[in-house]
């Protein structure tokens, strides 16, 4: 194996890694946004909050059936 073949393994798992972080970090931040809608938290309160849209955030987030 030569010095360009290491540096892409070497790439490939410098990006699984962190699409692993991506992936979980993901998933807490829409359990989160579920959690602040259970808690009457507005999507346009949790969009400023994200950096997301409200559009999204309600997408990912919708108002609990009571």
């Amino acid at each position: 194996m030569d010095e360009l073949d290491e540096r892409i393994q070497a790439a490939a798992k410098k990006r699984t890694r962190a699409e692993k972080a991506f992936n979980e970090a993901d998933t807490e931040l829409r359990a989160l946004l579920v959690e602040g809608r259970a808690a009457k938290k507005g999507p346009s309160h949790m969009a400023k909050l994200t950096g997301f849209t409200r559009e999204w955030v309600a997408k990912i987030a919708p108002l609990p059936k009571s």
